[in-house]
């Protein structure tokens, strides 16, 4: 699959990723980073308490500055790192992503983040003049445009980055946890996935460059709720699927806090294949990974140099 949001970021500079990476959750930090002399990944994963980091667009994220932080640190200290910059994958809920259609955009790029701000100005309940903005153009003819954009408050993306470089490190990519995880998938056929944590559901439908579905639901605080709304987002995703490309979705491409295996168990009489999207590592787990999911990681340094 061809590399989404890699030749821009958010809050970075344009180039190649680092060839290291973390996912902040809620529950914790998951470091990544391709070995030097092998080139392949490495993770650790440092554990937050609870309410050190709860995701949104509302308010402030991290809860706990030092302690996010410290978790980087510890996370990051564990590998050799060939430089001080890293990707920050950030949790769904704290991004909002969508799909934009335009008759015709700017030749200059510098003329096509405004156009993007007035475009979304209506469409997310934050400041978008100071919002962190990023695009790729999905498809393009003479006479439409397709962009595959995400935004979040500034506030939120600058938290991030504090706590990021409090902990030693320079923010030299940002990306959501699902556009990072989709970077994994090496197919140019259509590809459905879901990226479940306690919080929210996100649901994605790739087919080959293109990007046809991504959807973020929060999720209710009890477990009869969250449940019903996980099946609902599966399904209706899994419908939207067989309603766009004329054909059901035979499998679904898992990444998520939870074990693959449960998930399997709670959209049972969906008929889907459950894969997951990047199994977890035989080797190269510096420590305990815990539930961790280590897809959005891997994805991030998928578009390393």
């Amino acid at each position: 699959m061809k590399s989404f949001l890699s030749k821009t970021k958010i809050g970075a500079q344009s180039g190649g990723r680092p060839p290291a990476a973390i996912e902040l959750s809620a529950e914790g930090v998951l470091g990544a980073s391709l070995d030097a002399s092998s080139n392949e990944p490495v993770f650790a994963f440092a554990p937050l308490p609870h309410g050190a980091l709860i995701p949104g667009i509302a308010e402030s994220n991290i809860r706990s500055a030092d302690v996010v932080s410290a978790a980087i640190r510890s996370a990051l200290g564990e590998m050799t790192l060939r430089s001080r910059a890293v990707t920050v994958v950030l949790p769904d809920p704290s991004v909002r992503v969508f799909m934009l259609d335009f008759d015709s955009l700017p030749s200059r790029p510098a003329e096509i983040l405004p156009v993007l701000r007035l475009r979304m100005r209506k469409m997310v309940p934050f400041d978008v003049e100071h919002a962190g903005v990023s695009y790729q153009v999905l498809s393009q003819s003479a006479t439409a445009v397709r962009l595959l954009t995400a935004i979040l408050p500034g506030p939120v993306l600058a938290e991030y980055e504090s706590a990021v470089r409090a902990a030693g490190y320079e923010p030299g990519a940002v990306l959501p946890s699902s556009l990072a995880a989709l970077e994994v998938v090496d197919s140019m056929e259509a590809v459905l996935m879901a990226n479940l944590s306690p919080l929210a559901l996100t649901t994605s439908i790739a087919n080959g460059s293109d990007l046809l579905l991504h959807r973020t639901l929060d999720l209710p605080d009890d477990p009869h709720e969250r449940l019903a709304e996980i099946q609902r987002g599966i399904a209706v995703a899994a419908a939207y699927y067989e309603d766009t490309l004329r054909a059901p979705a035979r499998q679904i491409h898992y990444a998520g806090f939870y074990n693959s295996r449960d998930f399997e168990k709670w959209i049972s009489g969906m008929d889907l294949n459950v894969v997951d999207l990047v199994p977890r590592p035989e080797t190269g787990a510096i420590t305990s990974l815990g539930q961790a999911s280590i897809a959005g990681a891997a994805g991030a340094l998928a578009g390393a140099k």
